[in-house]
Parts: C-alpha cells; structure tokens; sequence
C-alpha cells in the first residue's frame, strides 16, 4: 500500500555533462542536418522515458559517493559517441532549415534529485495518479527561440530503495528507437566500467554504436522543405507562430491532470497465443477470405486491437462518433537504411473507423482488418503518400479519439542494465499529454508484452474489467472449445 506522507523531491544538482575529453579522439565542432524524418516531428511535445532501479543499498552518502560520480562519468564517455544528443537544435539566420550542431563545450542538462516517496508504489503496476512521476522527468532547455537542447536527464535518488533516471528528448532530432539505443548504450559503459578501468579500451555492440551520416537520407522530392513550410504556415493554440523560426515544441497541456490515472497491463505469451486463436476462429466461424482480406497477426497487432478495443468501449463515446488508430512505421529496414542510425526515421499512417465497427461482436476482428490493412499500405511503400502526411493529419476532426502507440516490443527496452538489474519498470509519461499508449517487451523476459496507458478514473474501471474479462472469457471459450 502507497505511504500517505507528503512527497517530497528535493532538487539537489543541475549540472552539464559534456563529452569526455580524456579520449584519443578529443570532439571538435560538428554540424548534422535534419531529414525530413526530423522535420516532420520537429514541433511535436518533447517524448518522456521513466526508468527505475531497485537498489536497496543506494543510502545518500553511497549514491553521491559512488553510484553518482560513475554515472557522470559512465554518461560522458557515451556522450562521445553521440555527439548529435550533446549538441543543440539550431536554426541559423543563414539556413534554410535547422540544423543540430555541437560545439565542444557543448554537453546535455544532468538534474539530480533526492525524493522521499514510495518507490515500490512507483516502479509497481498499481493504477496511480498521472501526476506521481512528472517530477522524475526533466524539461527539456530551451535555450533561445532559434536554440534548443536535444535531451536532458535526471537521476533521482530514492534514499534505500532505488533510483529513477528520466529522460526528455526533443522529438525533431530522435525517435523512440534511439533514446532506447542511447540509455542502453550508457547502461552498457556504466557496466563495463566495473571491468575496464581504462574507459577507452570499452566498446559498443554494433546494435549499440550509433551511425551518424544522416546524409543517406535521400529527399529528391523536396518532402523536407514542404513539411517545414507546413509547420510555418500552422496557427494552432500551443504553437509558437510570433516568431517565424523559432524551434519551440508544441505545448500539450494536460487536461484534468488531477482526474487522470496511469496504469501498465501485460499480456502473457500465452495470452496473446489465445488471442491468434480467437482470430483464427472467427476467420473460419466467418468464411473470410484471408487472400482477399490479409490478417497480419502479429504479437504486437493483437495486442494492440486488443487494447484499443478496450479502451473505445471504456470512453462510452456516442454511437455516431469516429475513432483514429495510428502506427508509426519503422522507415530503416524498409530503405536500405542501417539499423543503428541514430536521427528520425519513422512515418506515422492513420485510419479513421466507425465506432460501431469497433464495438460491435467482432469489433476486435474489425480492428486487426484496419491494422492489417495499414500493415499492407506500408508494405506497398512505406513514403507512399508521404508528401500528404501534414494534409492527412488535419482532416481528423478535433475532439477526436487517436490512440496511437509509442515504443515498440522490439526495442528491447528492458535490456537498459546499469549493473544493478533489467529496469523494474519502464513508463512513458509523455503519453499523459499525446494519448497514445506505450507498448514494450514484458519486463520478465519470458515474451508477451507491457501496455501503458492512461485514462479517466471511471474510465480506467471500466477498461480494466473490459481488459482482465476479456482475457478469462478467450481463455475459457479456448478451453471448452467453443469459437
């Protein structure tokens, strides 16, 4: 049970951590160009990862001592080799369009913290207030209005129990991909520093050594320019329009903050092989054609039709209303681009559907047809439509449900070992403000999948006995053979 004392978090540092200098290769100036991978996020709100830590020996004088000074300099050391995350996101009066830009001496903002909350409620799965975390993750600095950082960090000591380390990173320069490559690259060289005392001698994997030529990003067509026109010529409210090149990320307020609730669900392995199952069935209960109308059945389409069916049904929106389910595709593979390049390199495909398609009998089958069916377009070719994406995203209505996903089951999230074990917990509180849901790998390691989401306190409720029913009807319809 969470403690009732007031929660206190108590800023003790803010300090910047630069690139090491003690290197062979000492960093000079460097400058990286945006795609228009970046420019097509380049405004939108900063994205959050939370991470927490259970070490029980972490008293005050061991963390400043000890675990501190090894995470600084474990941090610069990875600085190194990711020089555009110390830079800063420019727009010279010269350029046509930003740029990130490093100068030595540049480096990213370290907040350092003491809180005396409950971590074990923290790091848990229990349903809690949204607002709980915000003060574990930093803002990101904005330095003037043509000059932004790329990331800021904060590692919060909870005195006995563990320690938190968030992460807010500019959505224009990064995405989910990398800020998990970059945490689990600092993991990697915190851990190695227990075994090689001389830090140059310590190497990345290769999935962990970022490529930093962004110029492999082709853009014959011009797409970089026209979403930057784009994002110019938008008057939204949260956007800065008074000043022409200003780099200032949307502001996304929370709404009702106080009357929302953030919780992590997991599907099993075993739950998402029944969830196959009941697809299948229905498919054949159906007579569908699987030729004509392709099923993508992945762990991740199940899973996520799966929730979003849970989350409309608890929304009670009106019969009439339409909803938005979203993918963000992973563009690297699909080019010929490296796996580890480290800049923007996703596209976001929407669908809108009828809210009675989705809350019908086989509104989850009708669910896993649309991801399918996106699933095909991005097979087709995933830049098809590209130069439309701004024109696509403006005719959804406002007011209008979107859940979108952030993160993805492949990225491996829990592998992020400092040397004190996998993360106890891994949550995204960006999602408080876009409504999206996060989706990772199962923190045990044995498959199957975590969601996170948040929603209404009466809303949570209802998803939550839509979700955890649900479960037990497949499990028992499988059981007695019944489809």
């Amino acid at each position: 049970m969470a403690s009732t004392h007031p929660v206190q978090v108590n800023i003790l540092e803010v300090c910047q951590v630069t690139p090491s200098l003690n290197s062979l290769d000492p960093p000079t100036e460097l400058s990286f160009p945006l795609s228009f991978f970046d420019i097509l996020f380049l405004k939108v709100a900063p994205a959050e990862r939370l991470f927490f830590y259970k070490l029980t020996e972490a008293t005050p004088d061991y963390f400043n001592s000890v675990i501190l000074p090894k995470l600084k300099l474990s941090l610069s050391h990875t600085l190194l080799r990711f020089l555009p995350v110390a830079g800063n996101l420019i727009w010279p009066a010269q350029s046509t369009k930003p740029i990130i830009l490093y100068t030595p001496n540049d480096g990213v903002s370290l907040t350092i913290a003491q809180s005396n909350a409950d971590f074990d409620h923290l790091s848990g799965t229990d349903i809690c207030e949204i607002t709980r975390s915000h003060p574990y993750v930093p803002q990101l600095p904005i330095i003037t209005d043509s000059k932004t950082s790329v990331l800021a960090l904060q590692i919060t000591l909870f005195p006995n129990q563990g320690v938190s380390i968030g992460a807010t990173v500019h959505h224009g320069v990064l995405d989910a991909k990398n800020v998990v490559m970059f945490i689990r690259a600092w993991a990697h060289v915190h851990k190695q520093f227990s075994e090689n005392e001389n830090a140059d001698l310590i190497t990345l994997p290769p999935e962990l050594t970022p490529f930093l030529a962004r110029t492999i990003i082709e853009d014959p067509d011009g797409i970089d320019m026209l979403y930057l026109n784009s994002w110019l010529g938008l008057n939204l409210p949260g956007l800065d329009t008074n000043i022409h090149r200003s780099l200032k990320p949307f502001k996304q307020a929370i709404t009702d903050p106080y009357s929302k609730v953030r919780t992590l669900v997991r599907l099993s392995r075993e739950d998402i092989k029944n969830l196959r199952e009941r697809v299948l069935c229905q498919i054949e209960k159906l007579h569908l054609d699987t030729e004509t109308r392709p099923m993508h059945l992945s762990s991740f389409v199940l899973a996520y039709a799966y929730v979003f069916v849970c989350v409309v049904k608890a929304k009670g929106l009106e019969r009439d209303d339409k909803v938005v389910l979203g993918l963000t595709a992973d563009c690297r593979a699909r080019l010929g681009i490296p796996e580890n390049y480290f800049g923007c390199c996703v596209m976001p495909f929407f669908v809108q559907i009828g809210l009675e398609t989705v809350v019908q009998e086989n509104g989850y089958l009708n669910v896993i047809e649309r991801l399918s069916e996106i699933i095909v377009r991005i097979n087709k070719g995933v830049l098809d439509g590209a130069k439309e994406k701004f024109a696509e995203f403006m005719t959804i209505r406002p007011g209008t449900l979107m859940v979108t996903v952030s993160g993805s089951p492949q990225f491996q999230i829990y592998k992020a070992d400092f040397g004190w074990g996998v993360p106890r917990k891994v949550e995204t509180p960006s999602i408080d403000k876009t409504g999206s849901i996060s989706m990772q790998e199962n923190a045990d390691g044995r498959g199957g999948i975590e969601i996170g989401l948040v929603l209404l306190k009466h809303e949570m409720e209802i998803f939550n006995s839509l979700f955890v029913d649900g479960l037990i009807l497949n499990q028992n319809q499988i059981v007695s053979g019944e489809h």
